[in-house]
C-alpha cells in the first residue's frame, strides 16, 4: 500500500468537514483508532452497535432526522446487513456512508476472513452499492466522491478500507 496510513484524528476531521455528523457501527481493529477518536469527541455522536443491520437501521433513522450518517463495519458485517441495505436504505433512498474494513483482502488475514475478503467487492456490485477502495493518498478524494454520490443519488455508498489505509 502506497503512502503512510492516515491518522485517525485526520480521518475523523475529514468526515466531519464533509458534513457527517452521526456515527454508528460494529468495531474492527483496522479502524480502532478512528472509533476511539469518534467516541472521545464531544462534537460527534457515535453509537456502538452489536449488529451491522441494526447500525444500518440507526443510520436510516438518523438520515430521516436530518443527520448525515456513517456506518462502520467489517466486511463480515456486510453479509449480516445485506437485507437491511437492500430493503431499507436502497428501497427508501436513505444515503449513508459505509466504512467497511476489507478483512481478507488479497488472501492475507486470519482464515475466517479469506472468503469474505474474496467476495466483498462482488457482493457490493451485486446489490448495487458503489464503492471505492482508497489508498492513504486518495482517501480524501474518495471521501469527496462518496459524499457527492450520496448527495446526487440518495443512496448508500461504501469505502472499502484495507489494512494500512488508516491507523
Amino acid at each position: 500500500m502506497a503512502g503512510e496510513p492516515v491518522a485517525p484524528e485526520r480521518f475523523a476531521a475529514a468526515l466531519q468537514a464533509a458534513g457527517y455528523d452521526f456515527f454508528t457501527g460494529v468495531p474492527c481493529s483496522l479502524v480502532s483508532g478512528l472509533i476511539a477518536v469518534l467516541e472521545g469527541s464531544p462534537e460527534v455522536q457515535y453509537y456502538p452497535e452489536t449488529r451491522e443491520d441494526a447500525a444500518v437501521g440507526l443510520a436510516c433513522g438518523a438520515w430521516m432526522a436530518g443527520k448525515r450518517p456513517v456506518v462502520v463495519m467489517q466486511n463480515s458485517g456486510l453479509g449480516v446487513c445485506i437485507n437491511a441495505l437492500t430493503s431499507m436504505t436502497m428501497m427508501y433512498r436513505t444515503p449513508c456512508l459505509l466504512l467497511i474494513t476489507w478483512r481478507g483482502y488479497g488472501g492475507n488475514d486470519a482464515p475466517e476472513h479469506i472468503i469474505m475478503g474474496d467476495v466483498c467487492a462482488r457482493l457490493l456490485d451485486t446489490i448495487g452499492v458503489p464503492f471505492r477502495a482508497p489508498e492513504p493518498a486518495t482517501l480524501s478524494d474518495d471521501l469527496d466522491w462518496a459524499t457527492r454520490f450520496q448527495e446526487e443519488h440518495h443512496m448508500p455508498v461504501a469505502l472499502l478500507l484495507r489494512a494500512g489505509v488508516t491507523r
